[in-house]
């Protein structure tokens, strides 16, 4: 240890090197006046587990590679940075590009280029990063090009506080652009929810060809933990409805947004023999022609935006922890997983006993599992890091006569680390 300090602080010597050394040398004398000596202590046996150490950007960048994602395009931003930095090492030994572009606007144009191509796409940003794209991103929904969009939210607005922890982009995810397309927003809330929730976003982008958010937060972006191993027996790449050159020669003629009653439309990659193709983010037709009929722009708002009612069963669903009978309730999502987890222990050697609803999937509001969450208990806290209560908001919205239960327990100072205590102190 000597040495180690010696070899850091040489270049300053003198007096820094005088004081860190005798820092040292204090410590010792009190390790071994208290007995305090790591030869003193033993590791209980445990239960095995195979445990990881990881951060739900690395978590987020493998579930990429794994679930078939090819080309990634980003620009560098705290606290998502990391998710490109994993993939820079490790996308091109499967065949994978990517690519630094010189702002966010252009990154989010080259991962639509790539999408339309026929390659799985993926992104990441943060708050500022993430209003450049929105322009891009209504591309994606008017044109039916599936992209997947990992935003790692930080404090805002503007530059905010890049390196300290708020969950205040969902109402900005939830209404992003002008004019109305269907999205996805999902939450993960551990490191296993990163990855596996990055394999099914690709696996919804592509068969409802629309955008998909991942929104995570600062905590669990950056945040390394032990987690349970990946199991990688557990994914399915499902790519959608795809047309073979076989399948296109047995068509009619081919639409790039046809009609059909599962509310897809079959993809064929450009260049697809038989496959001749406009693709705009101008109102269109089901060639893809630009269009301004009124019946045609009935028809084709219609399809798209009812992409997220006919999803809802492959959307990631809720899980419920706590005793059927508590009568108080808590929702939350992202980071706040783990403390509220926690804190549900610590009431419950008090005497209180909750039951805590952790939302995976925010937009479309999953109401089919909710509504019947809050009838079962008599108040639920939405505990959120935020200051306007965004989520809270968003379900009153959603079900007006679940109003009078709801109730919220905001944050908003920045601090990294949801303490289970504030939870607990919170909801007592």
């Amino acid at each position: 240890t000597r040495g180690v300090i010696e070899e850091r602080f040489k270049r300053r010597g003198g007096e820094a090197l005088e004081k860190n050394l005798k820092a040292l040398e204090i410590g010792r004398k009190v390790a071994l006046e208290t007995d305090a000596l790591a030869d003193r202590f033993s590791v209980a046996d445990g239960t095995a587990h195979e445990m990881i150490m990881t951060t739900g950007n690395q978590a987020v960048a493998l579930g990429f590679v794994v679930g078939g994602g090819r080309f990634f395009a980003g620009y560098p931003i705290t606290p998502a940075t990391e998710v490109m930095e994993y993939l820079q090492r490790y996308l091109p030994s499967v065949g994978g590009v990517v690519r630094q572009a010189e702002d966010e606007l252009a990154a989010v144009n080259m991962i639509l280029g790539a999408a339309y191509a026929g390659a799985r796409v993926m992104t990441s940003t943060s708050g500022p990063g993430l209003a450049l794209m929105t322009e891009g991103i209504g591309q994606s929904g008017a044109a039916e090009i599936p992209i997947v969009v990992a935003d790692c939210a930080r404090v805002g607005p503007s530059t905010g506080q890049p390196t300290r922890h708020e969950q205040s982009d969902l109402s900005h995810i939830a209404n992003l652009g002008h004019g109305e397309y269907p999205r996805f927003v999902l939450a993960p809330g551990t490191p296993v929810d990163c990855f596996e929730m990055t394999v099914g976003a690709l696996n919804l982008a592509e068969r409802w060809r629309a955008p998909v958010f991942l929104l995570l937060d600062q905590a669990l972006c950056q945040n390394t933990t032990t987690s349970p191993r990946f199991d990688l027996g557990t994914v399915k790449v499902d790519r959608g409805e795809r047309l073979a050159p076989a399948d296109v020669q047995g068509l009619e003629q081919y639409k790039a947004y046809a009609f059909t009653d599962t509310g897809r439309s079959p993809y064929a990659p450009p260049g697809t023999p038989g496959v001749w193709a406009e693709i705009t983010g101008n109102e269109h037709d089901e060639w893809g022609h630009v269009s301004v009929n009124p019946a045609n722009r009935v028809r084709m708002m219609q399809k798209r935006m009812e992409k997220m009612v006919r999803a809802r069963d492959e959307l990631p669903a809720g899980r419920v922890f706590g005793p059927a009978t508590a009568r108080i309730g808590l929702i939350a999502f992202g980071s706040t997983y783990g403390p509220i987890r926690e804190a549900q222990g610590l009431l419950a050697a008090r005497g209180t006993a909750t039951r805590f609803y952790q939302a995976r999937t925010l937009f479309p509001v999953p109401t089919h599992e909710i509504d019947p969450f809050l009838r079962s208990v008599d108040v639920a806290y939405v505990i959120e890091h935020n200051y306007t209560g965004q989520f809270a908001r968003l379900l009153r919205e959603t079900m007006p006569d679940q109003h009078a239960k709801l109730r919220s327990i905001r944050k908003y100072d920045g601090a990294n680390v949801p303490r289970p205590a504030d939870r607990r102190r919170d909801v007592r």
